[in-house]
């Protein structure tokens, strides 16, 4: 492969058929319509979609847009930490099914030590 070849930009969705990509298309451009939701609310909750779907690209686009829509920098590092939370519990959601079916315990849960009471 050529330098100039590894370099170019790889275009999206070659292997989607056009119909598909129309749907898709139409479908996404709906759901960015006005609605009870405002622009930038959407794009944080994108931002959000994107790092636990882990699509780079779906992030980088979902950031400029949020930023263009009047996010703040906190309101980003917000919807970045809470989807730190949810992703974490879903690793503790995954791992208590595991240890359910598996039927085992490693540490007594009836110790609250380091939880908050008001979570």
């Amino acid at each position: 492969m050529a330098d100039d070849e590894a370099k170019e930009k790889w275009p999206s969705y070659t292997m989607v058929e056009p119909r598909m990509r129309r749907i898709y298309f139409r479908f996404y451009q709906d759901t960015y319509k006005a609605s009870a939701l405002d622009r930038k609310t959407k794009e944080l909750i994108a931002i959000a979609a994107s790092l636990a779907t882990h699509c780079e690209g779906c992030l980088e686009g979902h950031i400029k847009k949020a930023l263009k829509s009047g996010a703040t920098h906190e309101e980003l590092s917000e919807t970045i930490a809470i989807t730190m939370g949810v992703n974490a519990a879903a690793i503790v959601d995954l791992t208590d099914k595991a240890s359910e079916a598996l039927r085992i315990k490693h540490f007594d849960t009836d110790s609250t030590e380091g939880e908050s009471k008001s979570d």
